[in-house]
């Protein structure tokens, strides 16, 4: 069976969700091979073994992490030339986009970008995209060299399959060319509690119906567990910082669940959201775009539906 590369997402060995996702996709297309870059290895073995990594190619040269992105997709050039996958999946965020799209000029390759599903077929794998603000889906796959894919957080549920994967180190050589970005300090985002927008399996975003009072969307989405987003004009406002805008020109999301509370649905929000698997709207406007577009809808005040929810949802969970 043809080996599949899968570029690792993690924060010092700890391994996140979207990691779990490329491995299940990649044993339907062959051997998942996991790339990791950086420090901590071993702590991230247990998470790559269990669903179903059969070899673990750590690459710890320090110049992979104390540079931008060139020097990365360098390194993955250099695994793919030995490893010669029929395919490579990378996490669909910016930075594995940049990545993404250097190594496909690298090895002379196809790329396809924010698929929502991958599968197996006659030439290599078929991918799902959501297109042009999400009014059509699309099937593709790459024609020309080894398909270099990035897949959308919440693509795929995690299954386990457990394996033993070995570790094998890797050398690689960086240029000097891809070392004239040199990252001088970075520190981790200050912790919410709750999930990152981009992996929540459920997100709970508000809008300009909020009036500006976040407290309602925060406290139903801590009783789900859930990520807090927000529109474009709640950001514009100043209601929510812009790391959490949802939408064309904030993040792409695609959870299991998205409750939208007091946002309108114009075309920019709903190009960032409307990929989720079930939509529910909260909205007084009962003419509202956003009604379009939803599963469950629901016509009324949010600052007195979402407290009565939240409720309601504590209630059944105590």
């Amino acid at each position: 069976m043809s080996n599949v590369l899968v570029l690792v997402d993690h924060t010092a060995g700890k391994v996140r969700k979207t990691t779990a996702e490329l491995l299940t996709i990649a044993r339907r297309l062959g051997e998942p091979v996991a790339v990791f870059i950086g420090e901590g290895v071993q702590d991230a073995l247990p998470a790559l073994g269990q669903y179903g990594a059969t070899k673990v190619v750590a690459l710890t040269n320090p110049e992979l992490t104390q540079f931008l992105v060139a020097p990365k997709a360098e390194a993955l050039q250099q695994v793919a030339a030995k490893i010669e996958p029929s395919a490579i999946l990378i996490s669909s965020n910016a930075e594995g986009k940049e990545i993404a799209a250097r190594l496909a000029v690298k090895l002379d390759s196809g790329l396809i970008t924010d698929a929502v599903d991958v599968a197996a077929g006659d030439g290599g794998p078929v991918t799902t995209q959501s297109v042009f603000a999400g009014n059509y889906t699309v099937q593709a796959k790459v024609t020309h060299g080894t398909p270099i894919i990035t897949v959308k957080p919440n693509a795929a549920t995690p299954e386990a399959a457990e394996t033993s994967p070995e570790v094998e180190e890797f050398d690689v050589s960086i240029s000097d060319l891809a070392k004239t970005a040199r990252i001088t300090e970075s520190k981790p985002r200050e912790a919410t509690g709750r999930p990152e927008l981009t992996e929540a399996a459920i997100i709970v975003s508000g809008g300009r119906g909020t009036g500006g009072d976040f407290g309602p969307v925060e406290a139903f989405a801590d009783s789900l567990g859930a990520a807090v987003g927000a529109s474009r004009a709640a950001v514009d406002s100043g209601w929510y910082p812009h790391a959490y805008q949802v939408g064309q020109t904030g993040k792409t999301v695609s959870p299991q669940l998205y409750v939208a509370a007091g946002i309108s649905g114009a075309i920019q929000h709903r190009a960032g959201m409307q990929t989720s698997k079930t939509i529910v709207a909260i909205n007084k406007d009962e003419e509202a775009p956003i009604f379009e577009l939803v599963d469950f809808g629901v016509v009324g005040d949010l600052h007195k539906v979402l407290p009565a929810a939240t409720e309601e949802v504590t209630k059944r969970k105590s």
